[in-house]
């Protein structure tokens, strides 16, 4: 299998000749704004410094500058401007087909005749949102690609932070510090997405393969907890996405081919007096064409079917300020059956029956922003969207006698309208203001049909249509006491109509720059999520025979994150970041009757657990510190080390406090990895990745249960008591891309668990012989890819 891909892949990677008569140049273009205000910053000084001596130019009066004849290769920009610190941005990629374009945020001192120099190391690693001084980070996606094992994916790319862990290699969810996947918050373009995954469904937040795509996003942060204000209805993390804006001078194009499909590119002007763009990107799945062209890629006879789309209109204006309408969106289908060439048993039934199973998912959201300053100091900023995802799962028995052969049936359609305003003000380099709020109207359309453990005929567990409202608000005050010591204090609001359950949660963090190379932070907050909303609508029957909805009335689970950190750079290219971090946990779902089950363990699946009757009477902490010693890419090489000692715990109606199923206890990564010169025109890199993890926790089975019920029964007292051996993989890259006349060549194989650890995924019983199986995650697996740009 293996080897028929490489051969398909060689054959289509295959480098044409280009004429290369004359040493490629490019340009580096971009706004300089103020951090604050989000205002253009005219007259900045911007200085490209190489070895063969500075370039200048002077940003004009819309605070764009532009760098002609740049060479190509890793480049270094220095920003100065009277009043404001300075920025230094390195390793920036100059390649010979696509212009570079920056959006450059600098921050206005408070004592103007001070000194204060803002390194770069300080640029990188600080989010863009100002607010967000703890447990946060900016993500690269230049990093994103070149990490060895992220397959171009920013989530996976965001398990290599330190406190942040996958649950298995065939998804991309986020275990951030022992909490479930669920609580993760996406957004995009400052408004709150569905998850953004093939596969997906109502509730969950990952996925066998992203829906993103790095060609399409601009650096991005990544937050792990006290988020400010801005952010709500979640409590483990937040990723907030950026789309960049396309060429407004020229046409690009790009082609790539790949693990995650084949994909086509363009961008390019809508009008070039007006500054207007578009951005399109659209991908098929690579593993169902190289099945329709006869070769195995190793999936059986379940092959994955997927396509996507991202995009984006930019079109500022002279006086009404800037619109841009933004989408993204991906269908997906597999079919699982019953008789599959695979030993493993991946898709084992919870009573050991063969089933044929069918999944289909579409997901997707269309925004539109409106920006619009009303003086150099106050802007609003109006979000209208549209999202909506829609999963279909169904299951069948095979060559079965039964008059009805469905045995499981589940359709999920949410459509969601967002509208939202935020205002920001800026009062001076000291205060700054920032306002908002958002309501969502969700149509929700949920039905299930299963055949309960124990019985023989199929039931109705949910079936609904109806509307519900989430309706959020915040406000931050950012205060600068002086160009050492910074304060975010904000206050956030939500309330959901369908039970009317609400939640005031203040939050608050400060920071103290000890040094101007070290500083100390501190954050606190409240945070508090909503259930999957399937979980309010779970049916049950009285003794009477009525139907009831007993989870209807479930309130938020209610987070309270602490976080301290310090952080210095040791050098400007050496950072060293420490956190120790404390969340209380309280109101989580749990059963009325005792019991050792929690809604904390949920998430990191295709679907939540069907229980009725559950009460806010939970509890759960994490706890643990994390350690990040990171070199920046200088001089064509580069390191991360990421470490994270934690316990997550929780209690269930029971009162028994138990591991969590995301207690591994600790996690490591290592990376690394060299850029070579192969000319003037050729690079070759080496990446390296190198994860180690403990064990997951999971719970035993009750063999003699399971035999006698005919069905699979878990020692439920003894949840989360056993562990997996640890989790090891090692991950190694070989890139190169050579620069042609307005042409560009990458290729890379990014050789994946190059030792074939047999890391453990999933244990599974057929109750009806007793037998088990442990299958396990991915094993060595080439991933290649080939790109194109032009």
């Amino acid at each position: 299998m293996q080897k028929s891909i490489l051969i398909l892949l060689i054959m289509m990677m295959v480098r044409p000749g280009f004429a290369q008569t004359a040493t490629p140049v490019q340009t580096i273009k971009g706004t300089i704004l103020d951090e604050q205000s989000g205002n253009t910053l005219p007259m900045a000084t911007v200085t490209l410094e190489t070895v063969s001596g500075n370039k200048m130019v002077l940003a004009d009066s819309a605070g764009v500058f532009r760098l002609r004849n740049v060479p190509l290769g890793r480049q270094t920009i220095r920003i100065t401007l009277i009043g404001y610190e300075e920025a230094v941005i390195r390793n920036i990629e100059v390649t010979a087909a696509k212009e570079v374009e920056l959006e450059i945020r600098i921050r206005e001192k408070v004592k103007k005749m001070e000194e204060v120099v803002l390194k770069s190391a300080k640029q990188k690693s600080r989010a863009i949102n100002e607010t967000a001084v703890v447990s946060a980070r900016q993500l690269s996606m230049d990093e994103a690609v070149r990490y060895s094992g992220t397959r171009n994916d920013p989530s996976r790319m965001a398990q290599n932070f330190a406190g942040v862990s996958g649950s298995n290699d065939a998804r991309n969810d986020i275990i951030i510090r022992g909490n479930s996947p669920a609580g993760v918050l996406w957004r995009m373009e400052g408004i709150d997405i569905p998850n953004p995954n093939h596969y997906s469904t109502l509730g969950s937040t990952g996925g066998p393969v992203t829906i993103l795509n790095t060609n399409t996003l601009k650096n991005s942060d990544f937050i792990t907890s006290a988020f400010p204000a801005q952010y709500g209805n979640a409590v483990a993390g937040v990723f907030d996405l950026r789309m960049r804006n396309g060429n407004n001078e020229k046409y690009e194009f790009l082609g790539q081919v790949g693990f995650n499909g084949f994909e086509f590119g363009a961008e390019g002007p809508i009008s070039k007096k007006d500054k207007s763009s578009f951005l399109f990107n659209y991908r098929y799945s690579f593993i169902a064409i190289v099945q329709k062209l006869g070769l195995s890629v190793g999936t059986g006879n379940a092959t994955p079917y997927y396509q996507d789309v991202n995009f984006k209109v930019n079109i500022p204006t002279k006086k009404a300020g800037t619109f841009s309408l933004f989408g993204l969106g991906g269908e997906s289908h597999i079919t699982f059956p019953a008789i599959d060439d695979d030993k493993d048993n991946l898709y084992a039934t919870n009573d050991g029956s063969l089933r044929d199973r069918k999944f289909n998912s579409l997901t997707g959201v269309t925004g539109l922003t409106h920006t619009y300053f009303f003086n150099p100091t106050a802007s609003g900023k109006f979000l209208l969207a549209i999202s909506g995802m829609d999963s279909k799962y169904q299951e069948e028995f095979y060559q079965s006698s039964r008059p009805d052969t469905r045995a499981f049936y589940k359709k999920n359609t949410q459509i969601k309208t967002s509208v939202g305003y935020t205002f920001n003000k800026k009062f001076n380099a000291q205060n700054q203001l920032t306002a908002g709020f958002v309501a969502d109207k969700s149509h929700l359309k949920l039905r299930q049909d299963y055949i309960p453990d124990g019985s023989t005929e199929l039931t109705t567990f949910f079936d609904t249509d109806v509307n519900v409202y989430l309706l959020r608000g915040y406000s931050n005050f950012s205060h600068r006491f002086n160009d050492k010591l910074s304060s975010n204090a904000g206050l956030y609001y939500q309330r959901f109509t369908l039970n009317n359950t609400q939640s005031i949660e203040p939050r608050f963090n400060i920071k103290y720059q000890l040094q101007p190379n070290q500083s100390i932070s501190f954050g606190t907050g409240l945070h508090s999520q909503a259930q999957p909303l399937e979980v309010y609508y779970y049916q049950s029957k009285t003794t009477g025979g009525q139907t009831v909805l007993t989870n209807k009335e479930l309130d938020f689970v209610k987070s309270f994150h602490n976080v301290i950190g310090y952080d210095i750079n040791i050098t400007k290219n050496l950072r060293l970041k420490t956190e120790i971090y404390g969340q209380y946990i309280y109101n989580a779902a749990v059963e009325k009757d005792p019991s050792s089950f929690s809604m904390l363990n949920s998430g990191a699946d295709f679907y939540f657990p069907d229980k009725t009757n559950l009460v806010n009477e939970g509890k759960g902490y994490n706890y643990g510190a994390e350690v990040t010693l990171e070199r920046f890419l200088n001089k064509g090489y580069y390191y991360l080390l990421t470490t994270s000692v934690f316990q997550s715990k929780y209690k269930g109606s029971d009162g028994v406090w138990r591991n969590t199923a995301f207690n591994t206890g600790f996690v490591a990564n290592i990376l690394g990895g060299k850029e070579f010169k192969m000319g003037k025109k050729g690079t070759v890199g080496i990446d390296t990745k190198l994860a180690y993890a403990g064990g997951q926790p999971y719970t035993p089975f009750d063999f003699s249960a399971s035999a006698a019920a005919r069905y699979v029964i878990f020692q439920k007292d003894k949840a989360y008591s056993l562990r997996n051996d640890p989790y090891l993989r090692w991950d190694l890259k070989f890139s190169y891309a050579r620069n042609g006349k307005r042409v560009t060549q990458k290729w890379y194989i990014d050789l994946q668990n190059i030792t074939n650890r047999e890391n453990v995924y999933i244990r599974t019983l057929n109750p009806q012989t007793g037998t088990t199986n442990v299958i396990n995650q991915i094993g060595f697996f080439p991933n290649v890819n080939y790109q194109i740009t032009f």
